[in-house]
């Protein structure tokens, strides 16, 4: 069996959006000047805390902190809960995970900084609850980029490293599958430079999804 995990934010869903008003609200309702866009996005697939802590500086302190993912995780739900689709996924997502899932060696698997009910609410908006085996999220593991999550879903999975792969938009995801010892995909639409992508040692940096399973193809000669 091969096992393909994703990354989320960035990845799978465009989340973009919603992230910087969510962050914007959470700054503003502790009387803290936001972070530029440029900067909310550099943080997307770290835990929550190691985002807040980055962004905030090295002189805010653990009750500061909390406060802000606190109120992050509030303005989030409140803008989920308006409606809408404001985690669409990116062109080509959905036609991927078909056809890999039409394959019969391979599982799939998440990967990603989002808390259980982050990864809940994206599974119902977009129908796609049973098409994960493996599911890991920083609820139950250290930040990215931490190997935690990927050598997680290694171990529920029984798959050997050197047939996973993790597909991810941030050099966070790149070093998590590397310190692992899995390969690891860049995709060029998330929320990190293609340049910083490949300088971490992603082995490939894809264009669009249309590039997933030839990527494969070539990684496990199938």
């Amino acid at each position: 069996m091969y096992l393909v995990l994703f990354d989320v934010d960035g990845t799978l869903v465009d989340s973009q959006h919603m992230i910087v008003a969510a962050m914007n609200r959470a700054f503003a309702a502790v009387g803290r000047a936001a972070p530029s866009r440029a900067e909310t996005l550099s943080v997307v697939g770290l835990s929550l805390a190691e985002a807040m802590t980055r962004l905030a500086g090295p002189d805010v302190g653990a009750n500061a902190v909390d406060t802000l993912a606190h109120a992050y995780k509030t303005a989030y739900f409140d803008l989920r809960r308006s409606g809408g689709d404001q985690e669409p996924l990116y062109p080509g997502a959905r036609a991927a995970l078909d056809a890999l899932a039409a394959r019969d060696d391979v599982l799939l698997g998440l990967a990603t900084g989002k808390s259980h009910r982050g990864i809940r609410a994206v599974l119902d908006l977009h129908d796609l609850n049973g098409r994960f085996v493996t599911i890991q999220c920083a609820d139950d593991h250290p930040s990215k980029p931490h190997p935690a999550m990927v050598l997680a879903a290694l171990a529920e999975t029984g798959v050997a490293p050197e047939r996973a792969v993790i597909l991810g938009d941030t050099t966070f995801d790149v070093t998590m599958g590397r310190s692992a010892g899995i390969v690891a995909l860049g995709v060029a639409w998330g929320y990190h430079a293609v340049e910083d992508l490949a300088a971490a040692g992603a082995e490939t940096v894809l264009a669009d999804y249309a590039d997933l399973m030839p990527a494969l193809a070539r990684r496990f000669a199938w």
